[in-house]
C-alpha cells in the first residue's frame, strides 16, 4: 500500500519540475502585435516580401503584423537590433543571403545569424539574370568565357556594390569557368543597370525583378538564369548551366529568423503559419510574378541551408579578396 506521505513527497517533487520552456506561452501567443524587422529600406524586395507574408498571416495569427525597417550597413543594423530584441515571440527579422555572406565579408559583426537567431522559414528565393547590352558581341555563355580566357581581366562587370549578391554570383561565376573579370561597383542597382545599357559596362548579375523589363523591351540581352532550372517569366532563357557552366547555381533568398531562445512552440507555431500562406494561390502568383519561388522549409531544413549558404558564399568572398570593413 502507498502511504499518505509517499502520495505528498511525490506531488511535492512533481511541483518542484519546472515548466517546459514555452508551454505557457504556446497556448497564449499571439496576443499583441508581432513585429518583423526588415533589415532594409521600404520599397525594396525583401520588404516587399515581408510586407506581403505578414499581411497574409496576420489573420491565421489572430494579430496584426508590422514592418520595421531598420536599413544601414548593409543589413547588419536590423540584424543586430533583431538579435537584442528580447526572444519572446513578438520580434521576427527578415534574413537575406547577404547575411550569410556577411559572416566573411565582415571581420567584426556584433551577431551571428545562425548563433543568435532561430531559424523559422524560409521565404523566397530569387534567381538572378546574367544579362548583357543588346548590342554586346556575346551572344551566349559560352561567348563570353571564351572572351573572358582570351583576354584576363579584360571583360569588366557591374555590381549594386560589394559583397552583394549580385556581386558573389559574378565571383562564383568567374571562379567555376576559370576566367578573371574586373568588378565596377555601383551605388544600388539603378545607376549599375543604367551603365550597362549604356554600354560602358559589358556585363552585370542582377535581379529578374530589375533586369527582364529591360531585356523584355530590347535593350539588354539576357545570357542565362542563374537558378537549377529555367523561370517562368522568361522560359526562353536557359539555366547558366546549361549555357555552358554545368552545376552553376546562386540565388538570392529571404528567410524568417526570430532571436536566440525564442519558444520552439512559438517557432513551430510560426513556420506552419508561414508555409500555408506561401501556398496560397494569390501568394505564389504575386511572387512569381517578381521572379521569386517560395519552397516549403521546417525551422531545421531552414537552419541547414543558411549553414550551407554561409559555407558557399564564405568560400568565393576568400576566393575574390571582397572585404567590407
Amino acid at each position: 500500500m502507498i502511504s499518505r506521505r509517499h502520495l505528498l513527497l511525490s506531488a511535492a517533487a512533481l511541483c518542484a519540475v519546472p515548466a517546459l520552456p514555452g508551454t505557457g506561452l504556446a497556448d497564449t501567443w499571439p496576443s499583441r502585435v508581432v513585429k518583423v524587422i526588415v533589415p532594409y529600406p521600404p520599397g525594396g524586395s525583401t520588404d516587399i516580401t515581408a510586407r506581403l507574408v505578414g499581411e497574409k498571416i496576420a489573420p491565421l495569427l489572430g494579430q496584426p503584423v508590422v514592418i520595421d525597417n531598420r536599413p544601414g550597413a548593409g543589413g547588419n543594423t536590423g540584424m543586430e537590433a533583431a538579435a537584442r530584441s528580447a526572444p519572446d515571440g513578438y520580434t521576427f527579422a527578415v534574413a537575406t543571403t547577404a547575411h550569410a555572406i556577411n559572416m566573411t565579408l565582415f571581420t567584426n559583426l556584433a551577431y551571428n545569424i545562425l548563433d543568435n537567431f532561430e531559424p523559422v522559414a524560409l521565404l523566397t528565393e530569387n534567381p538572378l539574370m546574367l544579362v548583357v547590352p543588346a548590342s554586346s558581341p556575346f551572344k551566349s555563355v559560352k561567348d563570353l568565357i571564351a572572351a573572358a580566357k582570351a583576354q584576363p581581366g579584360g571583360i569588366n562587370f557591374a555590381t549594386s556594390g560589394v559583397g552583394q549578391s549580385t556581386h558573389l554570383a559574378a565571383e562564383l561565376f568567374a571562379s567555376m569557368a576559370g576566367i578573371k573579370m574586373t568588378h565596377v561597383p555601383y551605388k544600388g542597382s539603378a545607376p549599375a543597370i543604367a551603365d550597362v545599357i549604356a554600354g560602358h559596362v559589358q556585363l552585370i548579375f542582377d535581379t529578374t525583378q530589375s533586369a527582364l523589363p529591360h531585356v523584355k523591351d530590347g535593350r539588354l540581352r539576357a545570357l542565362g538564369v542563374t537558378s537549377a532550372e529555367r523561370i517562368p517569366l522568361a522560359p526562353e532563357v536557359p539555366t547558366i548551366a546549361e549555357a555552358g557552366l554545368p552545376g552553376y547555381e546562386a540565388t538570392a533568398w529571404n528567410g524568417l529568423v526570430a532571436p536566440k531562445g525564442t519558444p520552439a512552440p512559438v517557432v513551430q507555431r510560426m513556420n506552419a503559419d508561414v508555409v500555408k500562406v506561401l501556398a496560397l494561390p494569390d501568394v505564389k502568383a504575386r511572387f512569381a510574378e517578381l521572379g521569386a519561388i517560395c519552397p516549403p522549409s521546417t525551422p531545421a531544413s531552414f537552419r541547414t541551408y543558411i549553414a550551407d549558404q554561409i559555407t558557399k558564399w564564405g568560400k568565393v568572398v576568400k576566393e575574390s579578396g571582397a572585404r567590407a570593413d
